[in-house]
């Protein structure tokens, strides 16, 4: 048992230390070196927009992408290219980005407020409106949270 336990906390320790060292590694890429999915996604919803800056940041277990695009548009990808997550500075977020239930909500209940944030989380998703207001929504696309 008490073998068992050193194996346990030393795996514990092993992880503890190896996790700062892949931390925080955003490493500059081209445009053409995104998922496909996220080119496209790209060139169809920002196509007026040029990309300032594209970053990759690999993790233990997962890989991001980051793009920055010249207006202050922020776009992340999961490594297969789905949008994870917009925030538009100065526009509405593309409404085909958002998921058609939580935009039917929107234009019933806010029709006259835009969509500057949209998170997509595990098992949830996030909007925040021109006014502020912040929509949380769970896998079901019912609404959980209003802040």
């Amino acid at each position: 048992m008490k073998r068992t336990l050193k194996i346990f906390l030393m795996a514990i320790c092993l992880v503890a230390f190896m996790a700062p060292a892949h931390a925080d590694n955003d490493k500059p890429i081209q445009v053409k070196e995104l998922p496909a999915k996220a080119q496209t996604i790209l060139s169809q919803h920002f196509k007026n927009q040029k990309v300032a800056l594209a970053t990759i940041e690999v993790g233990l277990l997962e890989k991001n992408y980051d793009v920055v695009l010249n207006n202050g548009t922020k776009v992340e990808f999961d490594k297969n290219g789905n949008v994870t997550e917009v925030e538009c500075k100065q526009e509405a977020v593309p409404t085909a980005l958002i998921p058609k239930a939580i935009n039917t909500y929107l234009q019933q209940t806010y029709p006259e407020y835009k969509v500057r944030k949209y998170e997509m989380k595990r098992n949830e998703y996030e909007v925040e409106l021109n006014n502020g207001l912040e929509i949380t929504f769970n896998k079901d696309f019912q609404v959980i949270d209003i802040d």
